[in-house]
């Protein structure tokens, strides 16, 4: 194997790994474009774990500066030794718009929540549905603007609330502070892994805007050729039923969906073309 294909397969294994949905949606994609849509995916994995790898901000910053000095090499042959960046060189996927990911992901290193819904959802347009757009790309396709966003924030919106465990453990809560305060939650109980009927209010109104904005992207026509870019976002609805059903603890019950169940929803929208 020469060096790129070494890149690629450690791409592979690292997506399939700790990405499993969109890896499910690479095998779906047109073959010549999987290489790509893997490369993407491996990089945002790599700055999206950050905060949990190091112990301060300051030095999440510096891995941040670093990648950024990376992607700003990548045209002139600098990939620095690391397989991501290898891979990522020999794609044609904006390097604007991985500068502008990494740009994004700065908020990941504040404990603070966002202040409402309206400024997460501004955080998952410029993370989640920016990763759409340069999947997209790397399809040589072009999506609907108002289709990408939505479908885009609900996928994160879904994924936020998966996270809540993980993110209360590592000390970060991503729910807004407004829906916080009206469903009467102290932030403390949700950091320690208490599941209250506040919290569980938080979680609704969460699950409900991802489900408008689901909703939302469904209404919008979507080039077939697009679907890749955008066909994560179908698993959001099994997602959000099992965290909103009655009784469910999030701290005490998974959210995941069989590997199996998930590639048959995958695969109808495919058959289907609809998301």
């Amino acid at each position: 194997m020469t060096q790129t294909e070494t890149a690629f397969a450690a791409c592979f294994e690292d997506v399939r790994r700790h990405d499993h949905d969109r890896f499910l949606t690479v095998l779906l994609a047109p073959a010549p474009a999987r290489d790509a849509l893997l490369a993407l995916y491996a990089f945002n994995i790599e700055i999206a774990r950050i905060p949990e790898a190091v112990s301060e901000p300051m030095m999440g910053q510096i891995r941040l500066q670093w990648w950024r000095e990376t992607v700003e090499g990548l045209d002139r042959g600098e990939t620095r030794g690391h397989a991501v960046a290898e891979a990522l060189a020999a794609t044609d996927i904006s390097r604007d718009g991985l500068l502008a990911l990494i740009d994004a992901r700065e908020r990941d290193l504040s404990e603070e929540p966002f202040a409402d819904l309206p400024a997460l959802e501004s955080y998952a347009d410029a993370t989640s549905a920016a990763i759409m757009r340069l999947a997209a790309g790397a399809l040589g396709v072009s999506v609907p603007e108002s289709a990408v966003r939505n479908a885009g924030i609900a996928y994160a919106l879904t994924g936020l609330l998966r996270a809540l465990p993980l993110h209360a453990s590592q000390g970060r809560l991503f729910m807004p502070a407004n829906l916080l305060r009206f469903h009467d939650v102290d932030p403390h109980t949700v950091l320690t892994g208490r599941m209250t009927e506040g919290l569980r209010g938080v979680m609704c109104d969460v699950a409900d805007r991802a489900r408008t904005l689901l909703a939302n992207a469904r209404r919008e026509p979507l080039p077939r050729a697009a679907l890749p870019a955008l066909l994560s976002v179908v698993l959001c609805e099994r997602y959000l039923d099992l965290m909103t059903a009655p009784g469910f603890d999030p701290f005490h019950r998974s959210s995941d969906v069989p590997a199996f169940r998930r590639q048959l929803r995958l695969l109808r929208a495919k058959i289907t073309g609809r998301v």
